[in-house]
């Protein structure tokens, strides 16, 4: 038995912050070390679609999602933040070595379903790979181009609900991005159980919502020190958690619904150019590219269901901003994909 011992003299967890607080703070990095040469140009992949559609709640002048079902997501969908959604799918590539998936697919795969597939950019790529596979990328929101190959098609669904597909049906599931907006984690695994047919394969790619630095330069009062217990705060009002990765929510629910040879990959991501290796350099280019790009559209939603103003949330931003691009606080933090197997027995 291992006891436990404490110390009276310890220091209490840092919890979230007031918003207050950031108004009176300086960033503990100097300008000159917070200097970035790195610039977007990136642009948007969304395309004009009826605007019957895009019945789309607003706050601060970003848009939201429209309420449908269950469905909850907190990060802005509007040009802004699907541009951070197409420098993700770039990170991400480098990041996995070029691959867009880590399950060993066989070339036989003819039915493929990507949940969450925003602007789609994972599902082009997918369907560009295999000419042969019918893929389909479902998402609440109708952001992703009009035009599309053969094998490709996108749908409106929320996948809290029960899928519109049938039992034994697809031969491979990818989620990916939905920290933050599944409130039952077993359920939505379970329900990619289902439509899969026996040998079929689900991965599950997913954020921690932790930022750190390297070697301790983040401090847990610093803003980045703050960004997790700002979307833990959220978890109360909203019912949806965000450390996904702290619990090993994924892995546990490949788990609990049957699959077999669940593996995982983690990898750490430098938040800005400090690692001196070209290959991480780079990756931390992008990383930097995609956090900053639109960090306000990140968290506008987040603060203000914990009470924050809109000035008060850019205080915020412009902090995270100066503290990502300080390589005194080597910020980092990390990615993990979780795959499994249906078993060829499975009803």
């Amino acid at each position: 038995m291992t006891g436990q011992t404490t110390d009276d003299s310890a220091p209490a967890p840092i919890e979230l912050l007031p918003a207050s607080h950031w108004a009176t703070q300086t960033a503990d990095v100097d300008d000159d070390d917070a200097d970035s040469a790195l610039s977007s140009t990136l642009g948007s992949s969304t395309t004009s679609l009826s605007e019957s559609i895009f019945n789309y709640r607003e706050l601060y002048g970003r848009t939201y999602h429209s309420e449908r079902g269950n469905a909850l997501y907190w990060a802005a969908n509007d040009a802004k933040q699907n541009e951070s959604m197409d420098i993700l799918h770039h990170l991400l590539l480098l990041l996995f070595d070029g691959k867009i998936y880590q399950a060993p697919l066989d070339k036989g795969v003819k039915k493929a379903l990507d949940i969450g597939t925003g602007t789609g950019n994972w599902a082009f790529d997918f369907a560009d790979e295999y000419p042969d596979c019918q893929v389909t990328g479902t998402d609440i929101s109708p952001i992703q181009p009009g035009w599309v190959p053969p094998n490709l098609k996108f749908e409106i669904e929320d996948c809290t609900q029960t899928w519109s597909y049938p039992d034994a049906s697809l031969d491979y599931v990818h989620i990916r991005g939905l920290i933050g907006s599944i409130q039952d984690w077993n359920t939505l695994v379970a329900e990619a159980y289902r439509v899969l047919k026996p040998g079929g394969w689900l991965e599950s790619v997913e954020p921690s919502d932790r930022i750190e630095g390297a070697d301790g330069g983040i401090k847990p009062t610093d803003a980045l020190g703050q960004w997790h217990q700002l979307f833990r705060a959220s978890e109360k009002t909203m019912g949806r958690p965000f450390d996904l990765y702290d619990r090993g929510t994924q892995k546990k629910a490949f788990q609990a619904a049957g699959f077999e040879q669940i593996q995982n990959r983690d990898v750490t991501v430098p938040l800005s150019q400090w690692p001196a290796d070209p290959k991480w350099k780079e990756i931390g280019m992008a990383a930097q590219a995609y956090f900053t790009h639109d960090t306000e559209g990140f968290c506008l939603f987040i603060a203000a269901t914990q009470g924050w103003k809109h000035e008060e949330v850019k205080v915020y931003v412009d902090l995270c901003h100066r503290e990502i691009k300080s390589i005194k606080k080597r910020a980092q933090y990390a990615w993990r994909s979780v795959w499994g197997r249906k078993p060829e027995a499975a009803s």
